[in-house]
This record gives structure tokens, sequence and C-alpha cells, in this order.
């Protein structure tokens, strides 16, 4: 049993794939040198990496051979030894007693590597103990310590009674059980989640699920369930509807109406406690009014909580009479208000039943572009909170403000020799991480709404510079001409984004003594905020004094320093950075290992901090025009370069990473090709000339040669054959293993496909090299792959060079300089970053080295517009991938290494592809990406010349302007009200930098759209033709609902949720009551869980060999480890969970995967978003197996949910679509709703049709499904009509004999005796009246097993009844396709190939 692997994620949502190849490499060394090296690691032919990275299954045998080069060999040696450590540290649970004052003791599963404190925290969310938070937990009259691990406690064992002891409270315990009672009440109340704050977020699941499904499956009968299901969705969810309503993405939640316990509880005025009383014990006030309108004054006294004598304006602290002192607010509220003790239990009871996974805080805030018109409660923690510098809860750390930048080094700088250490440290690292991101948010927005006094505030408002609660916050605007060579403020704005990525790349290098600054980047209303932490020092002395490596000026001066050269040297092999030598003010040469901006300063704390990271990766010369430098032609023939709005333009990591690889494989084929003449040579013995000769010339045609091959070796898709003698050669090996693959490909490839390669004509190879026809063929039988390629080429790399014969050597020699290696034994490609920088000036003697770095980055500009824009488009095509909106269309570019300036590019050449129309989604999703991303650039500005007070006005106004058809949009501030703000503002002080307040107010639409086309224009150089929204609609097929969607995520606009009128040209559809927040939008970098990872990997890994059990055992492991470091909640969890379900359905247990996939759904929807593209797939998979476990109405709601957001994500017109419309189908189908069942059917099949070809086989799956509703109704003809073309299909593209043909064949027959019966029976009837005999027809409603079948077959899931020849045979085919693909052979398979149908394994026979 196997599954579709495009849920063994083609990449764990938003992790960057690069950020994995670095782990093998660099990190990896560091953490594991003692161990012996393992060849292959994990015993599985490294087909994670297919699922994981997009390196198609080379990655791991460049980095195997590259570090063994290296000398060090270890290849990840990590996830073998790490499986042996997990089984060491698995300690068993044990379970003990906890006797809580007043309730009967009770049992308390623990594990020993928790701490005394998570206890406490179980306590602080059970129902019957949750009111209370200021207590010890005593074993045998000992307190325990709250942060020692339970096994280290003495005496604490299986049925251990732990005493629950209440503890005299002080001013913060008091505080802390105020708060906490707040949350308790405001348990259930969504408005911190709409509010954006601590770490709140949506979750709308439970409402479609009605509760927890695992208990609803218990719940309901199986068998009657048919009768009651309603299954007409609303209007707007059929087929064809164009209503796109906003209001049902947020349903009404009946958890939600409150439940009022308590009208008002606040602090007293009467606090602090005067000195007397505080010698009584009193801590603070609090003031309360109770649902029966009763008023009371309580005092928070060290014994607990009583009534007092006070009233709003009397202060008398003396105890009522009763006073009704209790240990918890809770028993004293409950004692006092009858109403709050009914309504407080009621809420407990709901709240326990929620799944924990729609309460627990994610680890970032994520923001809602929607809300409803939420009530503003008086609430006074909240109040409170606003008005202190604290951050949350931190005055449970001793020393008030946290030192981040003592927190964030420290961590880093735990212990990581073994798997237990190693957790701890990951743990500790995304802890600190994800609050110092939340607390540099607060910081940012603080700034910009003016809250925070600068440090220099003598300066004008873009020059300040803030610190606040310990972060250092700088605007990004060009201060003192900082950038004035680099494009200005369009240069500041794009460096502090540069710089997080270098901290990312360093971050995840992980090299021990080198330390990075905590990094947070912060758009809000308009303005870029970057944080930082503090290197300690820093403030008191002068820069010029403290930076003992690097150039604070670009590069005219210039220090280095021998320790940040040590350090930095072991960064450069993992991110590639060269190490070179530059010029300083006075000619010497200085040795860099880092671009010249990068600084190094040593502080106070004796740390070496690096930073101003933002050119660790090298420019991108495709969109940096220099003087008398020409790109290669495939560059040029796109229109490069380009003038770009500044010259910080770099390639991504993820570009390198790719073009490295590339041209390893290069490599390889020439080392191969070159060896195999040499021995053909010495076969023969008939050498046509000397081999030192023959050598020579290919070194010399190879430099000019490869630059061009590079790019054309895969210019469309390594499919047709290069113009360039060098490549010819190399791929001489491969045509003929595509013959070989053809053989044992069934039908696979049309066989035409190896002739592609261009026929292999020994006369083809290189100048003067041996043309004898017996060395034409010597590469295809000696070597029928790349893999015996490899052994030889390393096994003349594995001694560094030594001891090998020359010749041999000589033919690594010509590859390393073919390939622009940097070593002349091994092949090692970095690039300097410093080329192309203004300012910075080298040594004459490595001119020479200059020179080939500038080629290496003209050839990586080509790269990644002659082979990464064209394996994207190929990867849409094939439907490997499949955008849905701006996110996942960015993630796409971003995961190949292709930068979204590229976008434009990317669009033309979409619109040039011979199959255009299949590409028409990703077109959409791009030029809808597009204008919002203008749009935005645009209200950026927009914005900042926007007083607070009008904000509100300003924002609907432009989003009228920009999507409202209203032609004269005009600004709505009533017109007396602009008059009187104008005659005010003359009198009172001018806000500094902030002009003519109401510039913004004559903007109309027309200007916008003009602007819009502008910017696409001189930004991404497209041209867009359309001058109005209403144009860009009608030109582009867009949804304004999507645009809306699009531009407010990616500006923080929150709106009111209702349904806008955007096509009414009488009146503006938003005003400004409908803006109801900006939110900032947040990057920040998410520290990884590498063990975790790795287990990840493995497990997916076995999937695909077919081992489930294992595969199923190393996820499970996965889990609880990235559970271990990120909590509950994480992206990498959701993926985690997803597949676990998968697995569990697979394996036929199917509760477990209904119980798992509900984690997963609930964990995308709070922690991407409840209509993320990813929380849609999350639904239609739930849906499934609500399918398979009887609950078809769950099912049935699941289904039009996800088509409902998927509408208005996307809209209709998406391949997806067809997938989801076939589940939707065969439910309907299941329930005997046929009509219903073949609008949805038949829209899928119209949308298969488009987007995978008439011949497809997904078209043919489709006609059988339509055909089956129809035989249902009795409409044979119909029937018969697409069960025939479905078999036209099976019969041309997979043959007579496959048993998917013969099915279509007998079903055909079963279909002609049926409508023959029906005709006669007919006949009958009109001969003989009513009186006729007739016989019983046979009108079956499909059985749920045959729909459960075919929704297994569309959604790619298979089941093989499992004997262990099938099994033998299963494996095989897997090794053989993994072969396939790790020749290098990235032809394009014939999309509509049985095997290829989805990715990896056989599905549809």
């Amino acid at each position: 049993m196997v599954s579709k692997t495009d849920d063994i994620p083609a990449s764990v949502p938003s992790c960057n794939p690069v950020d994995f190849a670095n782990e093998g490499d660099g990190a990896q060394d560091s953490k594991e040198t003692t161990k012996p090296p393992l060849k292959d690691s994990c015993a599985c032919g490294h087909s994670a990496d297919t699922a994981v990275m997009n390196g198609g299954g080379l990655h791991e045998h460049a980095e195997e051979a590259k570090s063994k080069q290296d000398g060090s060999g270890e290849v990840d040696g990590g996830e073998e030894s790490n499986e042996h450590e997990v089984i060491v540290i698995q300690d068993t649970g044990f379970t003990v007693k906890i006797q809580v004052p007043g309730t009967e003791p009770f049992d308390l599963q623990v594990s020993p590597q928790e701490m005394v404190q998570e206890i406490h925290q179980v306590l602080m969310d059970r129902e019957d103990t949750c009111h209370r938070t200021c207590f010890s937990l005593q074993l045998d009259g000992n307190v325990l310590d709250n942060f020692a691990e339970l096994k280290s406690i003495e005496g604490l064992q299986e049925g251990s009674l732990l005493k629950v002891v209440e503890e005299p409270y002080t001013v913060r315990e008091a505080r802390i059980h105020v708060r906490h009672i707040r949350d308790l009440l405001k348990s259930l109340d969504p408005s911190d989640a709409y509010n954006g704050v601590d770490c709140n977020s949506l979750s709308f699941l439970s409402i479609f699920t009605d509760g927890d499904l695992g208990d609803s499956g218990k719940r309901k009968k199986k068998g009657n369930e048919l009768e009651q299901i309603d299954c007409t969705p609303p209007e707007h969810i059929l087929p064809g509807s164009k209503e796109r309503p906003l209001v049902p993405l947020q349903p009404q939640n009946k958890d939600w109406k409150p439940m009022q316990c308590l009208k008002v509880l606040t602090m007293s005025g009467w606090n602090p406690p005067p000195g007397n009383r505080k010698m009584h014990g009193d801590l603070m006030y609090l003031y309360m009014v109770t649902v029966e309108e009763r008023h009371v004054s309580v005092t928070a006294s060290t014994r607990g909580f009583y009534l007092n004598q006070s009233t709003t304006y009397t202060f008398n602290p003396k105890p009522a009479n009763p006073s009704f002192l209790s240990h918890s607010l809770v028993e004293l509220l409950s004692q006092i208000s009858p109403a709050f003790k009914k309504n407080f239990t009621a809420l407990q009871k709901r709240r326990v039943q929620r799944h924990p996974f729609e309460r627990i805080a994610t680890p970032f805030q994520v923001y809602s572009w929607t809300a409803p018109q939420v009530d503003h409660a008086m609430d006074c923690v909240r109040a409170e909170d606003a008005y202190t510098s604290r951050l949350g809860y931190e005055e449970h750390i001793p020393g008030q403000t946290r030192d981040w930048n003592e927190e964030l080094q420290t961590t880093r700088e735990l212990t990581r020799k073994n798997l237990p250490e190693r957790l701890l440290r990951e743990r500790a690292i995304f802890k600190v991480h994800s609050d110092f991101a939340a607390a540099a948010t607060r910081g940012a927005m603080a700034v910009i709404d003016g809250n925070v006094m600068a440090i220099n505030p003598g300066e004008e408002t873009r020059m300040q510079m803030f610190i606040w609660n310990n972060i250092f916050f700088s605007l990004g605007f060009d201060v003192r001409d900082h950038y004035r060579e680099l494009g200005g403020d369009a240069a500041a704005h794009a460096a502090p984004t540069n710089d997080l990525n270098g901290v990312r790349a360093y971050g995840a290098a992980d090299v021990e003594g080198l330390y990075t600054l905590g990094t947070v980047v912060v758009d809000y209303r308009g303005y870029r905020v970057t944080a930082q932490s503090i290197i300690p020092g820093i403030l008191e002395r002068e820069q010029e004094q403290s930076v003992i490596y690097g150039s604070i000026d670009f590069g005219k001066t210039v220090v280095s320093h021998s320790k940040y050269l040590e350090l930095l040297e072991k960064t450069s092999r993992p991110l590639k950075v060269q190490r070179h030598g530059v010029l300083n003010e006075k000619n010497e040469t200085v040795d860099l290992c880092s671009s010249v901006e990068c600084k190094g300063i040593i502080g106070n704390d004796g740390r070496h901090y690096i930073l101003d990271l933002l050119r660790t990766f090298p420019p991108d010369l495709n969109f940096l025009p220099v003087e008398g430098e020409d790109l290669p032609p495939e560059s040029q023939r796109h229109g490069f370069p380009r003038q770009h709005l500044h010259r910080l333009a770099c390639l991504r990591q993820e570009l390198i990473e790719a073009f490295v690889e590339h041209r390893y494989l290069l490599f390889m084929k020439m080392a191969a090709l070159q060896l195999m003449q040499q021995k053909a040579n010495k076969d023969n013995k008939t050498s046509a000339l000397p081999a030192t000769e023959s050598s020579e010339s290919s070194s010399e045609t190879s430099t000019e040669t490869l630059t061009e091959s590079s790019a054309d070796a895969t210019q469309t898709p390594a499919s047709d054959a290069p113009k360039v003698p060098v490549t010819d050669t190399l791929k001489a090996d491969q045509t003929d293993e595509s013959v070989i693959s053809q053989t044992a490909t069934t039908n696979a490839e049309k066989s035409s496909k190896p002739a592609t390669n261009g026929p292999m004509e020994p006369t083809a190879l290189q100048n003067g090299e041996c043309e004898s026809p017996v060395e034409g063929k010597e590469p295809g039988e000696s070597i029928p792959g790349l893999a015996q390629a490899k052994e030889l080429a390393e096994s003349l790399v594995a001694e560094d060079g030594s001891g090998i014969d020359p010749k041999s050597r000589e033919v690594v020699l010509n590859a390393c300089k073919a390939v622009g290696s940097i070593s002349n034994t091994s092949f090692d490609i970095r690039f300097n970053p410093d080329i192309f920088s203004p300012g910075v000036r080298f040594p004459e003697d490595s001119l020479e080295d200059v020179q080939k770095q500038k080629q290496l980055l003209k050839d990586a500009a080509a790269f990644l517009v002659s082979c990464q824009i064209p394996s994207l488009v190929k990867d849409c095509l094939d439907h490997s991938a499949l955008p849905m909106d701006g996110a996942t269309l960015t993630e796409a570019l971003h995961q190949r290494g292709i930068n979204i300036r590229y976008l434009g590019t990317v669009l033309d050449f979409v619109d040039k592809t011979p199959a255009r129309a299949q590409l028409d989604h990703f077109y959409r999703i791009g030029i809808s990406e597009l204008i919002t991303r203008c749009a935005k650039h645009i209200f950026k500005t927009y914005l900042q010349g926007v007083e607070l007070s009008a904000l509100s006005a300003a924002v609907s106004h432009y989003l009228n302007c920009f999507l409202s058809s209203f032609p004269d949009a005009v600004a709505h501030l009533p017109p007396d009200e602009l008059v009187s703000r104008r005659k005010n503002r003359k009198r009172r002080n001018r806000v500094p930098g902030g002009g003519d307040n109401t510039a913004w107010a004559n903007l109309t639409p027309s200007e916008l759209w003009k602007n819009i086309a502008t910017e696409a224009q001189s930004y991404y150089h497209f041209t867009l033709q359309c001058e109005s929204v209403d144009q860009a609609v009608e030109k582009y097929g867009l949804q304004k609902i999507t645009l809306l969607r699009e531009i407010s995520i990616k500006t923080g606009i929150q709106v009111l949720i209702k349904e806008y009128n955007f096509d009414s040209r009488h009146k503006p559809a938003v005003t400004e009551e409908d803006i109801l927040n900006i939110f900032p939008v947040v990057k920040h970098i998410n520290p990884k869980a590498s063990d975790a990872f790795h287990f990840f990997q493995s497990g997916q890994a076995k999937v695909q060999q077919g081992f489930l059990k294992e595969g199923c055992e190393l996820i499970n492991e996965a889990l609880n480890l990235f559970n271990n470091v990120y909590g509950a909640m994480h992206v990498e969890i959701c993926a985690c969970l997803r597949l676990l379900a998968r697995l569990n359905y697979i394996m036929g247990d199917h509760p477990e995967a209904l119980s798992n996939q509900q984690k997963a759904v609930l964990m995308s929807e709070r922690v991407l978003g409840i209509e993320h593209p990813n929380t849609i797939q999350e639904y239609m998979h739930l849906a499934l197996y609500c399918f398979a476990n009887g609950q078809l109405s769950t099912a049935l709601k699941l289904l039009y949910r996800a088509r409902y957001l998927m509408l208005m994500v996307c809209g209709e017109d998406h391949p997806e679509m067809a997938l989801l419309d076939c589940n939707i189908g065969l439910v309907l189908h299941g329930v005997m709703e046929y009509d219903l069942s073949l609008r949805f059917l038949e829209n899928a099949l119209a949308i298969n049709i488009k987007y995978h070809g008439p011949r497809s086989l997904k078209v043919a799956l489709s006609h059988h499904l339509v055909a089956r509703v129809y035989e249902s109704k009795a409409e044979f003809r119909s029937a018969l009509q697409h069960e025939k073309e479905g078999y036209t299909i099976y019969k041309n593209q997979v043959g007579e004999a496959h048993e998917k043909t013969k099915e279509s064949s007998e079903y055909l027959k079963y279909l002609t005796q049926q409508a023959v019966a029906l005709q006669r029976t007919m006949n009958e009837i009109y001969k003989n009246g009513s009186n006729a005999s007739i016989m019983p027809l046979k009108f079956t409603a499909p059985s749920m097993a045959s729909v459960l079948e075919q929704l297994n077959i569309i959604n790619g899931i298979i089941f093989i009844p499992l004997s262990q020849k099938d099994l033998e045979n299963l494996k095989a085919e897997v090794q053989r396709r993994q072969q396939l693909q790790e020749s290098g052979k990235n032809e394009e398979h014939t999309e509509d190939s049985p095997l290829e149908l989805e990715d990896q394994i056989p599905i549809d026979d």
C-alpha cells in the first residue's frame, strides 16, 4: 500500500529547502565528527530528497562526494546514530496521585523529562483546579522545586502522592492570579484572535464537525445516517456561480455567545495600598460588578481575597461582614454571585471540551485580515498592559526587562553533543526567538505610533533611532546618504531583508564562536523598522573604534582580524563564500572571508559578533548593469541586464545551491567521459592523439563552451539537444541510458523520447578527441548510468589527488577548470560576494581569480533564467507545483531560487509557452500577485503621508481607488470636517515629516491604476494592459475579492467582514468604518528542529519504499521531537500529522487517521490562517477520512467549506478544483443526490480536460465517474457516451492489454446490456399497455465501498493486497524509479503515462 507523494510534502511549508542542504554539509560535520562515516546513512537510496528538496534526488550524492573530497567523509552520519540515541533516552512515563484541597485525589500521567512546573500548568488548565495559581507541590512534606526535572526528585515514583498546598500571595502572585482568572473568563472569547494579541488565532473546524470528530463518530449511528443529510450546498458554492460572498469566511460559532460571569473586574482606584495597610498584608484592591449588579470592592492580601468596605468614593479597607475570605478569587465570587457560580462552571466545562489545539498559543502571531464588529468590553489586564512597557508576562523574569542579546547568544552556546542536549538547545533557541519576535513587533509598532522616545530626538524623524526594552530600532530610510551610491531609500528598504537572509544563513551554518544579532524586520503603516538585539558595549563606543573586521564605508577603508577569518572560514563551505583579498586605502591587501560590508565587532562580553550581512550572497547580474560587462546570451535573450531600483539585488541561497548542484553533475559527467575515453584508448591501443594533447584541447574550449552549456544543457528542461560540443559528449552516456531504461519502462514514455537527445554520433565528440567508432559506443556500454561515473570520479578524488596516476589527475583538473571550481583537485565552487561592489578594489595578483568569479556570476545569472524559470514552468505543467495564491506562488519561486523581481519575466515566459492554456491558473495568480505587489509599493509611500487621525479614512479611500468600480472615489471626510481640520492644524504644532497631510485625499482610481502600470513596468518590467480594476478583472480573469484578500494580507489591513459591492458605480464600496485595524507584517527567522527533521525525512523515505510500518514509527518519533522543540503548534508538526494520518488511513486505522488529520486541520488554521491553501488541502483530506468513517454529512460539509475557501482564494478555474469537485461529486453520488453530483463531476471533467489535455488518464477517470452517475440515473445513452470516451483514452494511452482498458470494456458491455434491457421493457410497455409483464431492472444505488474505492483512486491512495510477491515487485519498481531519477534524467515523462500519474508510484493501475 502506497500513498501518493504529493502529500509527502514537496517541502514542508515555509521551510526553505536550502537550509537543510546546509545542515548536511557544514553543520553536520561539526556535530558528528566523532562518528565513523556512514555511506548511505538511512539505507534508503536517498529518496527522501525527492520528496523534501526539489533536488531531484541528486543532492545527497553531491554532498557526499563533496565532503569526501574534503577528506572529512562524514556524510550525514547523524541520522543513523540519532536513531540509536533516541531508543536510549525513551524513558517510560509513570502515574502520580495529586491531592488538591477540597477534591478527591486523581491520577496524572507524567514523564521523567517533565519539569515540576509542567504539572503546575496542567493543574491550572484542569476544569476542577483551574482557579488555583498560587500553590506548591509537596512530596512527603518537602516542597518540590519548580524547575527540577521529575527524574531528579528523590522518592518520586509510580503511585507517589503529591499534595497541592496553598501558598501565601505576593503582589506578583496576586497579579498573576487576577490575570489568570481574566484569561479563564475570556477563554471562549475570540476577540484576542481578531485583535492579533497573545498569539491567539482563529479556527472554525469545530463548527463543521459539530465538536470533536472522535466523539461524534461514536455518537452517531452509522447505518441510518443517509436519511437526515441535507446535501444541497448554498448557491454560491455550486459550480458556475459568480458570487463570491465574504461573510461565510467566518461562520458564526455558537460557543462564542458570551456567557457573562461578571460585568466588571478592574483594578480599584485606591491602589496601591497605603503603608499602614501594607503592614496588614494588603497587596492590592480590585473593583467588581457582578451580573446581579452588586458593586463590590475586594482586597487581595497575602492570605487570599476578601470583601472590604470601600466604595467608589470612600476608602474603608476593613473586612466586610461576612468577608468571604478565600484563597482564590473564583471561590470568593462563587459565594457572592450565584450567576457567577453557574456560568463559570458551564464556561469551564465548555472550555475543556474544546480541542486543545483551538486554544494553545501559536509560536508566532497570525493576523486575520477580516473580523466582525466586536463589542469593546472593559478589561483591566488589557488596560494595564497597554500603559506599562512590560511585555506580556515579563514580571515572571527577575530583573524586569529581558536582556535579549544575552538570552539569544547563551542559548546558542548550549552544548550539543547528543540528542537530548541538542533538543534542549533547539527548544531554547526557538523559544527565545519567538519571544524576541513578539517583543520586537510590539516595540516597532510603539515606535511608529510615536510612543517611544528617540535616542537622537534632535534629528529629523527619518533619522531617528530608538531603544525600547533592550531592542534597538531603526527606520528603513537612507540616513546620512549611507546608501546614496546604491539606490538611496530603495536600497535602505531592501537592505534589512537582505540582512535578515544573511542572519538566517549564518544561523543555519551554526558555527561555534560566531554570533549574529537577533533581527526582526517589521513593516507597519508604510514604514519599515529593523529591530535588533544590542551588542554589549556598542552604544558607549564610536563605531570606527569597535569594528575590527570589514568596512564601515563600503570598502574604502578595510580591516581584517585573524580570529574572524578563522571563524568565517568555517562558514565558507556551507555558504559558498570564497576567501579573497581586497585593497584598503593604503593599497595593502586585506584578507576577507565575507563581503566588505560585513562588520566584525567584539562585544564587551568577549563574543565575536558579525553584523550587516546584506551581501552574504553574490549580486544578481541580471539586475545589475555593469559597464563593459556582457551577460551570457541566455540572459540577453530575455532582455537582461535590467535596471533595478537599487544595487543590492542578490541571488537567493536556494539558487546558489541549485547552481552548484547543477555544476556538480556537469563535473561528474565530464570526468566520467574523459576517463572512459582514456580507458577506451588503453583497450584499443589506437589512441588517435596523445592523451595530454586531447586534454589540453578540451580544456581550452571547455571554459567558453561551458558557460553556454551550463545554461543550454537544461534550456528546455534537458530535452532538446544542446548546440555545444562539450555537452554533446556529456550527453553521450545519457542517451544510451535512456534507451536502456526505455525497454524497462513498459510504455511509460513514448518511444520517440530517446531521440530528443539527438542521435548519438561518435563524430560529435570534441575537436581532437579520438573519433574511432569503438569509442563512440564505449560510454554507453561500459557505463550505463551516472552511478559508475560517480564512482570513477569519486575514486579519483578520494585521496585528494595523491597516489593516482597523472592521467586521471589531469582529467579531474580539466573537469575542475571547466566547471569553474576554485580547487584543482576536487569539485568546490564558491562565490566572491564583493565582485561588482562599487568602491571595492582587488589586488593585482588576484585578477585572474576575479575574472573567473565574474564569469561564475554571469553563469549563475544565466542559469536562473535558462534553467530555473523553465523548470518552474515545467513543474506547473505537470502539476508537481500547484500554487493557489500569492503566498504559495512566492514560495514556489523561492524554492527554486527565483526572486520575486523576476515575476514579470516568469509571466512572459509562461505567455510564450506552447501549452499556455494549461498554465492559465498560474498566469492568473502571477498577474494578481504582480498587481497587488505594485499596489503595496504605492500604498507604502501613500501611508507615510497620513496622520494617525485620518488613517481609516485614508486606507478605505485607497481600497476604493484600487478595487471599486465607482469612478470618482472621493475621500470620505465630510466636507465640514475637512475644513475644520485645516483650520485647527494651523494652530497646532506640525508633526515632523508630516507635510500636507491631506495630499492622500487627492488620489483617484485612474491615477492609482496608472501608477500601478508604471510600477509594473519599472519594477517587474512587465506591461499591464489595463487602466482600471474592471479592465484588469475582465482581461486577466481576476476576482476582486481575491485582490482584496491579497492586498490586505500584504499590507496588514483588517477589514470588517461584510458583503462589499465593489461593482457598484454609484457609491464607493468601502467606508472608513469598514477598516478595523492595521497590523504589522513581520519577517523573522524560523529556527529549525534539525534532528526531528532528519527523522521526518527518513520516515518519508521509508514510506516511499513501501516500508509503511517503519515509516510510521520514524514519523511518530519525528512528531515527538518536533513537539519537544517547537511546543504543540508549528507548521512542520502540521506536515508531520498530515503524513501520519495518511499512513494510518492506508494501514486501515481510520479512527486514528481521523484524529491526526483533525489535528492537522486545526493546526493549519491556527498557524497558517483559516483560508491558506494548505488549510484547504487539509480540509479535503479530513473529508476523505470522515467519509471512510461513515460520517457522510460531515464529509460533505468539510468539502463544501474547502470549495468555498478555494473559490475565494483563487476562483473556480484551477486544476486543484477538479480534484475537489470529483470528491464532492463522489460523495453526493454515494448519498444518491445524482443531479447535484453530476454538476460537480461534469465541472471536474471540464477542468481536467483543460489542464491535463483531453487524452489524459485523469480525464478518462473523470469520464468514468460521470458515466457511473448516469448509470445510477438509468440514462444509459449518456453513460455509454462517457464510458466510450474513457475507453478510447485508455486504449490509446496504455494499450488493449492493460487492466484499466479491460475494466472499461467490461463496464461498456454491462452498460450496453442494461440499455438494451431498458429499451426492451419500454417497447413492451408501448406494445401491451399497462398490463405488460415487465422484467425487473437493476437500478442500484452505489455501495459505500465502491464510492470509497473511487475516492481513494482520485486522491491518489491505492490499497494493494500485499502478498509477499507483490511487495517484492513494488520494492523493485520503487528502486528502479529511484535509479531513473538519480541518473540525472530529468526528461519529462509523458505526462499521461500511467506510472507518472501521481509522481512517484503507480496509482492508476
